[in-house]
């Protein structure tokens, strides 16, 4: 006849502990192993200033040259809730058109009032001129259409403005018959 094994229970407790502790430890470990804390001042990153920009965002929605394109149509005809436009839009210089483009708004809006007039705006403004050339910043905020101006946030950037922060202001410069908008964006970036 076998003989039975007497264990205490504090004895049971700690081989359970030892066990699961054992067949744990790998999977918490990996998980983490690629996570490390950065010393920022060790990175030799730049002073943080802040940069200004005025800039002319070119929305054209008619003709055959639009750069912003509708690829959801409204379901509500008074403020076109539910549309969702897709933009490649030229950032200018100066309030017309055939101003000296610096760069490129890229991203959509999309209508999200259901009783007004507002959108969400997520869009890169990538720069293809000068000092920044390649560099690019991330607006995605709330923009309140009817609003004299509006402010949305500066959630990111590459190149140039890495760690990039702040705020855009927009007002609408112009808006045609056609759907044709020019909209002045004061950009204020912070950044190494």
């Amino acid at each position: 006849m076998a003989k039975a094994l007497l264990v205490s229970p504090s004895y049971f407790i700690f081989l359970i502990f030892l066990i699961f502790s054992y067949a744990t430890i790998p999977i918490f470990g990996e998980e983490y192993s690629y996570v490390k804390t950065m010393d920022l001042e060790k990175m030799n990153l730049p002073k943080e200033k802040v940069t200004h920009f005025q800039l002319y965002w070119q929305d054209v929605v008619s003709g055959s040259n639009a750069t912003s394109v509708t690829v959801i149509e409204a379901l509500n005809n008074s403020t076109f809730f539910g549309s969702v436009n897709i933009i490649d839009n030229s950032l200018t210089v100066g309030p017309n058109l055939s101003s000296k483009t610096v760069g490129k708004s890229q991203g959509l809006y999309a209508s999200t009032g259901l009783e007004e007039s507002s959108l969400l705006m997520v869009m890169n403004f990538a720069f293809t001129d000068g000092k920044y050339n390649g560099s690019t910043f991330t607006v995605v905020g709330r923009n309140n259409v009817n609003a004299e101006v509006r402010e949305m946030p500066i959630i990111g950037g590459s190149g140039l403005f890495r760690f990039a922060r702040g705020y855009v202001l927009a007002s609408t410069y112009s808006f045609s018959d056609n759907g044709d908008g020019t909209i002045e964006y004061n950009c204020y970036v912070i950044h190494h």
